[in-house]
């Protein structure tokens, strides 16, 4: 969708959030996305996977502008760097109450990734077919409660919660490429 669009969207989540959901092509032509690991040691979503993002800032411009200043921030990716495609339906995260816009941008195969050692622990740089063969329902345990819920796995990464729904949401748009 265009990024207005998704601008207009409103989510339940009383903290504006954005991610980027960067892609690159490889030299055979294979899609694939940039996630990051969180540290283990973080109030928030420890260890995790997810998308370069957080929270929006009073001096940011838009939600884009968050997402775009963010990457740069955890990863090292210059909104210079940065072709955004679209964007992708807002999300909402249940136990931490944020409203996540996620935009789609294209960069370069190559990069190299100056990690925010505060937040990210690791850049991982998945084929998008791969996320897609890892998919599984699985019964996972957070704080004591078990539930089931949509995940992707991929190299013994677990992808799930919002993250997961975003990729869930690029895969279905990007079926054609892959």
């Amino acid at each position: 969708m265009a990024p207005d669009d998704a601008l207009a969207v409103v989510v339940h989540g009383r903290t504006e959030s954005a991610v980027l959901v960067p892609l690159y092509l490889d030299a055979a032509g294979d899609p694939h996305a940039v996630f990051t690991k969180r540290r283990a040691d973080l109030k928030r979503h420890p260890g995790e996977i997810s998308f370069p993002g957080g929270r929006r800032d009073d001096e940011d411009d838009d939600l884009m502008d968050t997402a775009l200043r963010e990457a740069e921030e955890e990863i090292g990716l210059s909104r210079r760097h940065v072709d955004i495609l679209g964007a992708l339906p807002p999300t909402p995260t249940f136990v931490t109450d944020y409203a996540i816009y996620p935009f789609v941008g294209m960069i370069e195969a190559g990069h190299e990734w100056e990690i925010e050692p505060r937040e990210v622990d690791t850049v991982l740089e998945f084929k998008l077919a791969d996320v897609q063969a890892g998919y599984a329902r699985r019964r996972l345990v957070r704080r004591g409660v078990p539930f089931r819920t949509d995940t992707y796995c991929v190299d013994d990464e677990l992808i799930w919660g919002a993250t997961a729904r975003i990729v869930s949401d690029l895969l279905t748009r990007a079926g054609g490429l892959l």
